[in-house]
């Protein structure tokens, strides 16, 4: 206990729970409403928690429940401002189980449960059983709306519907005039939208007041199923717009999704079948508001092959768009496209320059490319990482030349199959890339961006993660790490050091403010209590503690009096 002044004695101890990582800013809200954290799909988290030194320490929080029921494939998210200002992790199922867990310690804050999932027996083919909630949902800040796809059935798997929801994100509430019945209201030309043969594995995006939800068919390729993009405005649900490839097939399935510039989404395509000219599939397309596909060259790029790649099954499609900008490159506004041909494609954004070479390429893996790539930039240039080859993460630099080049550095082993992220401190410095041994040896892996040097090398026995599925990747935000696998959510956490009071002070108002130093963006709550010897469930929650300024601390108790004696601490987060 330490007495900071001559009024109630102050009593302050740290306790290390578990916390996100994500976006930070001096003063500002941290959220992840989305796959990869922007809509640009980059998976880049700036965290001045997350150093080389403290990655290198991370432990997992033993102290996090993070219990939820069924299987994942989807990332969490992590928004703040939930109830009692408490942070949440936003975690989905495939047996449409939604869930808001407290940030700090994985209790439930709320659950929802939308509709019985399908069975895989009541599917024409696929490999999830059941089948429910698969891609990453998104989170509309301004509205606080969570929307996703459950994939639903009313009568035991006879029935299949795909419905789009809209739920408060604090509360779990349906949102008025949802969900919606994509099978009752989305049509493209002559084609209509068929729900058992239709699969949403893709990130949602939300772009310019409209939820952007893409559609693939299921592993296996079965049954007549074509690549679907469906727009619904987040103030009028009963206006839903669509996007088909006139060609069979063509799904939109990467696990990344929707991708944007902040005006336009841009959508992957796969293979399509039967098709004598261009037809949708093996492409990268932007689309309009709606989403309205122009059908100009300016707004889709397909490779002069795209027949071979339809042939071979080797879906252009495997990874989504990536949109990457590299200062002095002629074109510096490019798209990143990667395929299960195992190549990388730069394409300029401006002009994506229809069926034509593009403005590089350059075979990058052996194998098949399935999953979400990142980006980042460093003092050295600007670098995508993605990974192929079996069980290898791959980082490859972008040439700031005209035209830009690819050249690639440095493979790893991750141990497994998931889809990187990136951390930062700043967003240029000490970037580590971090890599899930999903489907592998279960453990988080962190490597130095520029190098590919291990810097944290999965822990100890505490560290071993369950459940995790090939398509995982995880989140970060104030020094903490989140991993949604099978049955549970994992927290990692970076060292948090001892608190240093300073300042302690009563206020001509009667309130009592102190405060400390610590790790830049770590979060914080506030604790008091009168009786330090009645345990920890006598502490009242106080609030969140902010930042004032990297690494300063400072919490005001607007409720404390000059006559009776307080105590408080501070845990993290």
């Amino acid at each position: 206990m330490t007495r900071l002044n001559t009024r109630p004695p102050v009593w302050a101890a740290c306790v290390v729970l578990a916390a996100l990582g994500a976006d930070f800013s001096a003063k500002a809200a941290v959220n992840v409403s989305q796959h990869h954290n922007h809509d640009s799909r980059d998976g880049l988290y700036v965290d001045p928690a997350f150093t080389p030194a403290a990655a290198a320490a991370l432990r997992r929080d033993l102290g996090f429940s993070g219990s939820i029921s069924a299987n994942v494939y989807a990332q969490p998210l992590y928004i703040e401002g939930g109830p009692g200002g408490k942070a949440m992790i936003i975690a989905v199922t495939e047996s449409n189980n939604v869930y808001a867990l407290d940030a700090a310690d994985g209790s439930v804050i709320w659950q929802r449960h939308v509709g019985s999932p399908v069975p895989l027996t009541n599917l024409p083919c696929g490999d999830i059983d059941p089948l429910g909630i698969t891609g990453t949902p998104v989170v509309d800040l301004p509205s606080r709306a969570l929307l996703f796809d459950a994939m639903t059935t009313p009568d035991n798997g006879t029935t299949k519907k795909h419905l789009i929801y809209s739920l408060n994100v604090d509360t779990g509430t349906t949102n008025s005039g949802w969900p919606v019945d994509v099978n009752a209201t989305a049509t493209s030309g002559g084609t209509v939208f068929t729900s058992a043969t239709q699969n949403e594995r893709g990130a949602l995006a939300v772009v310019g007041g409209n939820v952007y939800v893409p559609y693939g068919g299921h592993n296996g390729d079965c049954a007549t199923y074509y690549g679907w993009l469906v727009g619904v405005p987040l103030n009028n649900p009963a206006r839903v717009m669509a996007w088909a490839t006139p060609a069979r097939g063509g799904g939109m399935w990467a696990v990344g999704g929707v991708a944007s510039d902040g005006v336009s989404p841009f959508i992957a395509t796969g293979n399509t079948f039967g098709a004598t000219e261009w037809s949708g599939g093996e492409a990268i397309i932007r689309f309009q508001p709606g989403p309205v596909f122009s059908g100009l060259t300016k707004d889709y790029w397909s490779p002069i092959n795209w027949k071979m790649l339809d042939t071979n099954d080797l879906d252009l499609g495997g990874s989504g768009a990536l949109i990457v900008d590299v200062p002095g490159a002629t074109p510096a506004n490019l798209l990143v496209s990667l395929g299960k041909d195992g190549n990388a494609y730069l394409l300029n954004r401006t002009n994506l320059g229809g069926v034509s070479v593009p403005v590089a390429e350059a075979t990058v893996s052996s194998t098949s490319i399935r999953q979400a790539a990142a980006t980042y930039r460093t003092a050295l240039g600007t670098y995508v990482v993605f990974h192929g080859n079996g069980t290898d993460l791959t980082a490859f630099r972008i040439g700031a030349s005209s035209p830009p080049t690819i050249t690639r550095l440095w493979t790893v082993p991750q141990g497994g199959s998931g889809s990187p992220f990136v951390t930062s401190t700043d967003g240029t410095n000490n970037a580590i890339v971090w890599g899930i041994g999903s489907e592998g040896d279960q453990r988080l892996h962190g490597f130095n961006g520029d190098t590919g040097a291990v810097v944290f090398n999965g822990g100890g026995a505490n560290e071993l993660m369950a459940g995790t599925r090939r398509f995982n990747t995880g989140i970060a935000a104030r020094g903490r790490i989140y991993i949604a696998n099978d049955s549970r959510v994992y927290a990692f956490t970076v060292p948090v050091p001892p608190i240093v009071l300073t300042n302690s002070v009563w206020l001509r108002s009667g309130a009592f403010q102190f405060g400390f130093t610590n790790v830049p963006g770590l979060s914080f709550t506030a604790f008091a209590t009168t009786n330090v010897t009645l345990g920890s469930t006598n502490w009242t929650r106080l609030g969140a503690v902010s930042e004032l300024g990297p690494g300063q601390f400072q919490f005001t108790d607007p409720q404390a009096t000059n006559g009776a004696q307080c105590y408080y601490r501070v845990r993290s987060p």
